[in-house]
């Protein structure tokens, strides 16, 4: 298992090994020691699932907010996304800049976005599964999010706006320079 410490140095790429052969494959895909060594010493309580049926659909860009923020460990089980994460830490030094990672079933590699950054995902292939390991329950009373095509943050989506599919909730979210309030939470 390796770890690559992306732009945003607290954003973790996570790469498991796979042993391969003419049945497929195995792969240890976490181990809380090291993870703990390597990336953060959390514990993971839910683990949510995702099937989007259609290529760019959009999911998010969704946070929590303290006490209840998440940090949250993606993979793609089937198909292959677009994974993006948002620092919305105001005092930090990549405040409002992201990374994005293309995550995919053949690769198995995952990415660790710790609490304080707003999360999103767009489909490249039909029938994708996403699964999440998160540190902090959900809750709707904390839960918020970010306006997916906000300009200020330059996320170069591979969807036109015309052709995303966003859900109801997500097409309204606000832009991040309306958000001060909720991300002075996460200083």
């Amino acid at each position: 298992m390796k770890f690559e410490a992306l732009a945003i140095p607290d954003v973790v790429l996570v790469l498991p090994g796979r042993i391969v052969d003419d049945r497929g494959y195995f792969s240890e895909v976490f181990r809380a020691d090291l993870f703990r060594k390597n990336v953060a010493d959390v514990a993971f309580v839910q683990h949510n699932q995702s099937l989007s049926r259609h290529v760019g659909t959009i999911r998010g860009l969704h946070f929590q907010m303290p006490p209840a923020a998440q940090g949250k460990l993606i993979g793609c089980l089937r198909g292959a996304i677009l994974d993006v994460a948002v620092d919305i830490r105001p005092a930090s030094p990549t405040f409002g800049r992201h990374v994005a990672v293309e995550l995919n079933s053949r690769s198995g590699a995952q990415l660790w976005i710790p609490e304080g950054f707003a999360h999103g995902f767009c489909t490249l292939e039909a029938d994708t599964e996403v699964g999440y390991l998160v540190t902090s329950y959900y809750s709707p009373q904390h839960d918020r999010g970010l306006r997916w095509n906000d300009p200020a943050l330059a996320i170069d989506w591979p969807v036109s706006e015309a052709d995303a599919v966003l859900s109801p909730k997500d097409a309204i979210q606000p832009y991040l320079s309306a958000l001060a309030d909720d991300v002075a939470k996460f200083a």
